[in-house]
């Protein structure tokens, strides 16, 4: 939980900054009045991830005796890139759509309930996500324009599989819900953002024929009947 008391932490000092910040220019004229009303809005982000394995487990005993748990003890954090294209469908509302790349890793643990035995894998991920979301923000007050968004985002993970002893399909699709806000700087707009993705696919690979000539690593693919990711995706927008 380390990771997430992190984030958590640089969100409040963010909030406290730009709070700071947009009193000061609140007692100043508006920056960039009309950039509102452009039809479109481009523009990039780069910002902080940290990625969460939830797995089922279904009892599964191997022949010889032993029953494995699988878990992520910890998070780490991950770094993503995304453009911007923001089309403004009217005062309140905007679409969305932020194509980038994620690169993060996992760490996991597998422990045998009865000997007490330990294995780890470090599970690394490239993914190429494609989000699309519904903006809506509240009418401007000089240079602060505070916002909810919500949407979906498919992932295709780029990355090279290997011969682990857990491993991930290459798709998956996920619900996204932030908040964030606009604020107006004289030459661009800086926009924090903080957003919670819930994995709706199940991305356990069941079937492993890669395993073929070491059968002993396929008993922690057969102790899962499922595994979704969740993320927690903090970033800064330039527009």
């Amino acid at each position: 939980m380390g990771i997430l008391r992190k984030i958590l932490f640089i969100v409040l000092a963010i909030a406290c900054c730009s709070g700071t910040y947009a009193r000061q220019f609140n007692d100043k004229l508006q920056n960039r009045p009309y950039a509102d009303q452009r039809k479109w809005h481009l523009g990039f982000s780069i910002g902080v991830h940290a990625e969460d394995l939830r797995m089922t487990h279904n009892g599964f005993i191997t022949p010889e005796g032993e029953q494995w748990r699988i878990e992520q003890p910890d998070y780490q954090p991950g770094f993503c890139v995304n453009g911007l294209f923001d089309l403004r469908l009217n005062n309140y509302f905007s679409l969305r759509f932020s194509p980038g790349m994620y690169f993060g890793s996992r760490d996991l643990r597998m422990k045998e309930l009865n000997s007490g035995s330990e294995e780890r894998q470090n599970l690394k991920s490239t993914y190429v996500v494609l989000p699309i979301d519904l903006k809506f923000a509240a009418l401007r007050y000089r240079n602060a324009r505070p916002y909810i968004v919500g949407g979906i985002m498919p992932t295709f993970d780029v990355g090279k599989k290997r011969s682990d002893y857990i491993q991930l399909n290459s798709t998956d699709f996920f619900l996204t819900i932030g908040f964030g806000c606009d604020f107006y700087l004289p030459y661009f707009k800086l926009i924090p953002e903080i957003k919670f993705c819930f994995g709706l696919t199940d991305v356990l690979r069941h079937d492993r024929p890669d395993l073929v000539d070491d059968p002993a690593k396929y008993k922690f693919t057969q102790s899962l009947s499922r595994a979704s990711s969740n993320m927690v995706v903090l970033t800064f927008y330039f527009e």
